[in-house]
């Protein structure tokens, strides 16, 4: 049993890994801002716990982090303000990622993007700019960290039912057909936690044939 704390709880991805969790075990707590979801978190089996990890500082983040056994970020911005985008998945994330060294958390897990990386390719006027940037410094940070991490890295994100089965690619490999169900984000997400082989390294995939345990393994 781990204790597993969620950034970014009432995500479409963060509801979905946190009843995983729970069946697998392990004690979860599920961190959201708006005190209208606690009901909706709380029905995954995870410990709710109201906070903005928006505005909250690093010392503030690692009481919040002290004592977990692991870090999920699953948080982010949702888009449309360049400003919020930045605020929350560049250094609110990085904020995060500070707060767990502070804290003496030795797991992280990031969920990011397929095609991730500082050379994204978007132009400052593309409206995909922000979102991109802000992973890919947030990624970075992580990797030159002290933390025992791993980066998910879904295509297209669905609300297919799970299938239990991806294919792990690379943006220039994947070809047009990204789509991954967040259903099955979430399950890759319980499985790398469980797995110590995936461990400092950056896993990007879509729905495929390979079974998700199979497929994480390299």
């Amino acid at each position: 049993m781990a204790k597993v704390i969620i950034l970014g709880g009432h995500g479409k991805v963060a509801l979905r890994l946190a009843p995983l969790l729970v069946e697998l075990g392990d004690q979860v707590t599920s961190v959201f801002r708006n005190p209208d979801h606690q009901a909706a978190v709380a029905a995954t089996g995870a410990h709710p716990v109201l906070a903005d990890i928006e505005t909250l500082d690093t010392a503030h983040l690692a009481d919040l982090l002290r004592g977990q056994d692991a870090v999920v970020w699953s948080a982010g911005a949702g888009g449309g303000d360049p400003v919020r985008t930045f605020g929350v998945d560049q250094d609110a994330a990085i904020r995060s990622i500070d707060a767990a060294e502070a804290a003496g958390v030795q797991r992280y897990v990031m969920v990011s993007y397929l095609g991730a990386r500082p050379d994204h390719g978007f132009e400052r006027s593309d409206p995909f700019f922000a979102y991109a940037e802000a992973k890919a410094r947030a990624d970075e940070h992580l990797r030159r960290s002290s933390l025992a991490f791993t980066i998910v890295g879904p295509g297209h994100l669905t609300l297919d039912e799970p299938t239990g089965r991806i294919d792990v690619v690379t943006a220039e490999t994947a070809g047009r057909d990204t789509a991954v169900s967040r259903a099955d984000v979430a399950a890759v997400v319980a499985a790398v936690l469980h797995d110590d082989a995936t461990v400092g390294r950056s896993i990007e995939f879509r729905n495929g044939a390979t079974p998700i345990a199979d497929a994480i393994r390299g």
